[in-house]
């Protein structure tokens, strides 16, 4: 329903709507890239790591090792 009552408050014919939806659409999508998503990103889990860098040093040195 709110995307009906958006397209509705648009103006002009068909053609002028799908162009400023458009728009409207391009954006959103560069707000949130630009601003939205790297705000949050330092409170997102993505980033934390389970395992620690010197383990995984070690165990690749174990694998180069036994070629």
């Amino acid at each position: 329903m709110l995307y009906a009552a958006i397209w509705r408050a648009l103006p002009g014919p068909l053609v002028v709507r799908v162009l400023i939806a458009a728009v409207l659409v391009l954006l959103v999508v560069a707000f949130c890239f630009l601003w939205l998503f790297p705000r949050i990103a330092p409170y997102m889990p993505f980033n934390d790591n389970t395992v620690e860098p010197s383990a995984l040093h070690v165990s690749t040195h174990l694998v180069e090792g036994a070629r």
